[in-house]
């Protein structure tokens, strides 16, 4: 990476990552409706090991409150239960079969802000990573040699218009998760 344009799309590529991950972690947040990437975090020990319960069981959300989770092997069925139960999510599930069902509760008022604070911890998170890899790159921009000075001053510019416009998708997230967690 010697030119600048290399430097900036490195830049952008780090800043959409930053965004994907912030995305996929507010994903697993839960809201007033059943998704099934609410489970995404929940490890089963199956096999000896633990393992992400979307390896072991298909995931469904039939209704707007309740989530299924259909192990593939029904020897799991226990270990499913009590993965979700012992997750921080605060769920109760319980298994007819090999079926597991996880009714969602309605959140309290203290539990949506509690929610909407944990949202606006990550979103920082990943706006914290956004204005590192612009950092990261301003720093290399400004070493490089052979370069005039305006050019520098150009791509440091560029690369000021992208975090910005990542910081506003993350911030445009934090909205729309919010909105989602309040609704009642």
């Amino acid at each position: 990476m010697n030119t600048i344009p290399e430097l900036i799309k490195h830049a952008k590529e780090l800043m959409d990552k930053a965004v994907g991950n912030t995305k996929r972690e507010l994903a697993t947040i839960r809201s007033s409706k059943a998704t099934t990437s609410l489970l995404d975090l929940v490890k089963v020990d199956a096999y000896g090991s633990p393992m992400p319960l979307n390896q072991v069981a298909l995931v469904a959300a039939p209704e707007a409150r309740l989530l299924t989770v259909q192990p593939f092997d029904k020897s799991l069925v226990p270990a499913v239960e009590k993965a979700i139960r012992d997750s921080d999510l605060g769920l109760n599930p319980s298994s007819q079969g090999g079926l597991v069902r996880v009714p969602l509760p309605a959140l309290s008022e203290e539990r949506r802000k509690e929610l909407v604070r944990l949202v606006h911890k990550l979103a920082e998170e990943g706006k914290v990573a956004v204005r590192h890899a612009r950092g990261d790159v301003i720093g290399k921009i400004k070493k490089l040699e052979h370069v005039s000075e305006d050019d520098k001053m150009r791509a440091e510019k560029d690369v000021q218009k992208h975090t910005d416009a990542h910081t506003e998708r993350i911030d445009s997230l934090i909205e729309g998760k919010e909105a989602e967690i309040m609704e009642v």
